[in-house]
Formats: structure tokens, sequence, C-alpha cells
């Protein structure tokens, strides 16, 4: 009875350890390509930004008028 014991749980747990270690494979895969994904992302964003910057004139931006705040009554 003893010997039976130790066998099953012995197979429970290689069993567990199986599991857990591919899901800990499976899930490392996929965190990487998600990391691969946000990486182009970020490259892509900056990439776009500058560009933006570079084409954006300079003479426009000193002649944008500020909104002007209507004056509140002060009672």
């Amino acid at each position: 009875m003893g010997l039976t014991n130790f066998i099953l749980t012995v197979a429970g747990v290689s069993a567990v350890v199986l599991l857990l270690r591919s899901d800990v494979k499976q899930s490392a895969s996929i965190f990487r390509r998600n990391i691969k994904q946000i990486r182009e992302w970020v490259e892509a964003e900056s990439t776009a930004a500058s560009k933006a910057e570079k084409a954006k004139p300079k003479e426009l931006d000193s002649k944008v008028p500020e909104k002007e705040h209507p004056k509140e009554d002060k009672h």
C-alpha cells in the first residue's frame, strides 16, 4: 500500500511538472512574440514622429494665434 501511494505520488508530480514545463515554454514564446511586436510598433511610431517633425514648416508654428479666453465677471 505504501509503495503504491509513493508511485502514484511520483506519477502525479511528474505529470504536473511536465504540464507546467510546456506551459512555461509556451508562455515564454508568446511573451517574446509580443515584445517583438511592441518593439516594431514603437520603432514605427518614432519614425513617423520624426518624419512629421521634419515635414512641419517652422513658419506655421509661430503664426498660430493663441485662443483668447473671455474675461469672467467677478462678483
